[in-house]
């Protein structure tokens, strides 16, 4: 395959940035899409050039670090992370737009490099429960229903990976932060600081500059772990309880 890369290019946090355009030869279907991306780096740096900045981890879908804008979609067309898209989503002669994610809260370091540490400082201000420190408890020690256990399963199994936030008109991380609280506030080792928990992670949302949601659904489209709309739901319904208890 032969592809054309329109790529975001910012030298550094402070630098303007623009698009630049690559022609590449030589791409298998086969390959992932930072694969791809790999061999765009070797072919810059073979003609003296600077590569291009992403970021990635695991490769396996499981991190989250790959975020992208491919084409205007988080992740790009299909309903995964960039390392587990594939090229053969896009055709022979293909023009692909790559931009980091856009959004206020994450501001933009090197070329597609965006620093994601708001989501950090939300789980730091109360997305975690009390234990007492010491040998693990047995899985089993406490009891919970089988449909709060699967619940609580299935959204864990966001990976913060921000795509949610980039699909967002808002630029809001609703369903980033309704995964986590209803993923602890399902499971009993999460009541005591339930109420706490969700008024001190709204409130960091929200200092942290991410905007509203007006259930307009791109955040569960885009989402490559499929977490459902209804966890914004759980999340706005503990907040009310939550003030209404005086929290």
């Amino acid at each position: 395959m032969k592809i054309t890369l329109k790529v975001w290019r910012q030298e550094n946090a402070a630098a303007k940035g623009a698009m630049h355009t690559y022609e590449l030869d030589g791409v298998s279907s086969d390959m992932s899409f930072l694969e791809m991306l790999d061999l765009l780096n070797e072919q810059l740096v073979t003609s003296g050039e600077e590569p291009v900045a992403f970021d990635s981890d695991c490769r396996e879908g499981i991190c989250g670090m790959c975020s992208l804008m491919i084409n205007g979609q988080a992740h790009g067309p299909e309903v995964t992370t960039t390392c587990q898209l594939h090229m053969r989503s896009f055709n022979d002669g293909d023009t692909i737009t790559i931009e980091p994610w856009r959004a206020e809260p994450f501001p933009v370091l090197k070329d597609l490099v965006v620093d994601r540490s708001a989501f950090d400082r939300i789980i730091q201000a109360g997305g975690y429960i009390s234990a007492n420190t010491g040998s693990a408890p047995e899985a089993n020690s406490v009891p919970a229903p089988r449909d709060k256990a699967m619940r609580a399963f299935n959204v864990a199994t966001c990976i913060g990976c921000g795509g949610c936030v980039a699909a967002c008109p808002n630029g809001s991380a609703s369903l980033f932060l309704g995964a986590k609280i209803t993923h602890l506030g399902e499971l009993p080792q999460g009541q005591p600081e339930r109420w706490s928990r969700v008024v001190d992670m709204v409130g960091q949302h929200d200092h942290e500059g991410f905007g509203g949601c007006t259930n307009i659904g791109e955040c569960a489209a885009a989402c490559p772990k499929e977490i459902p709309l209804d966890v914004i739901s759980q999340l706005n319904k503990d907040l009310r309880t939550a003030l209404k208890n005086g929290h």
